[in-house]
């Protein structure tokens, strides 16, 4: 898809840069495949309503078109008017479908904008029908002595506290027969020494997961994880260094991260009673050609 082979990313290569955060597409010297130009919908998700957050850029761009491309309409949420463009391309790419698209700024770590995202989406869209828990907060640290309560209190707020209030806030409107897919993260599976703070919230994630999953069955709820393993997105330089962006990915047996557009097809799966309706409680790993740690 969009040229992912045949290029610097076969060997895990990319330019030695960092962006500010929260990161910006059009700060990245090399941009991520996220617009999923070579996919062909088959009307998977037809007349479904869908909040994905986090869907300004990266796997949630990916996604956000994916859907749209299915026949979904598409509520995202993003974080500050430092990702305006990031957005407003995402909701352009949705409207190119023929569907609605709406953008909702503002911090998930808040238990009030997710209630807010979520009654919001539900409103602009006439219901929901799949939500997409995807927003994420990651900041690399050398020495654990080095991790502070306060990025310790933020990275749960983010990755796993808004998945429980998003979640809970979306209940009223999902209806038997709704998806749930939640973002893991193979750091999540097996840790990371650099990533404490991520890697614990993701493995709450999964967890989450698995417990959901339980006790939503008797609404007739899914509920499934993707846990990916690395993903070139704007998250990444505009919070790794730049020798640690340089070659990221290249620890994988693919040899590369991962495109976005790569990633998206199983949010699809996930999200298509067609293709999943005997799925609940499972936790996808697309990472690369490594064994799924466990």
């Amino acid at each position: 898809m969009n040229n992912i082979s045949g290029t610097d990313q076969d060997a895990g290569v990319h330019p030695r840069e960092t962006i500010g955060y929260p990161g910006a597409t059009d700060d990245m010297t090399e941009r991520p495949c996220d617009e999923m130009r070579d996919y062909a919908g088959r009307g998977l998700l037809d007349g479904k309503r869908a909040l994905i957050t986090g869907g300004d850029s990266g796997i949630g761009r990916a996604v956000a078109v994916a859907f749209a491309k299915e026949g979904a309409d598409v509520a995202i949420t993003y974080l500050s008017d430092m990702e305006d463009a990031d957005a407003a391309r995402t909701t352009d790419l949705v409207h190119a479908q023929g569907r609605a698209a709406v953008a909702i700024r503002g911090d998930m770590a808040e238990p009030e904008r997710c209630h807010y995202a979520v009654e919001r989406a539900a409103a602009a869209l006439g219901g929901l029908d799949i939500l997409v828990n995807n927003v994420a907060f990651q900041q690399p640290v050398d020495d654990f002595a080095d991790l502070t309560p306060d990025q310790w209190r933020r990275t749960f707020s983010v990755n796993i506290d808004s998945f429980f209030h998003t979640t809970q806030a979306a209940l009223p409107y999902l209806t038997p027969g709704g998806s749930v897919i939640n973002t893991g993260s193979v750091n999540g599976l097996r840790g990371n020494q650099q990533l404490i703070d991520y890697a614990a919230a993701k493995g709450a994630v999964h967890a989450l997961t698995f417990s959901l999953a339980k006790a939503l069955m008797a609404r007739g709820i899914r509920v499934n994880c993707v846990a990916p393993g690395p993903v070139w997105t704007p998250l990444i330089p505009a919070t790794m260094p730049a020798d640690e962006v340089a070659d990221f990915g290249s620890q994988a047996p693919f040899g590369r991260a991962a495109q976005p557009d790569e990633i998206a097809p199983s949010y699809v799966f996930f999200g298509a009673d067609r293709l999943s309706s005997y799925y609940s409680g499972e936790v996808l790993a697309p990472i690369g050609g490594e064994t799924l740690p466990g």
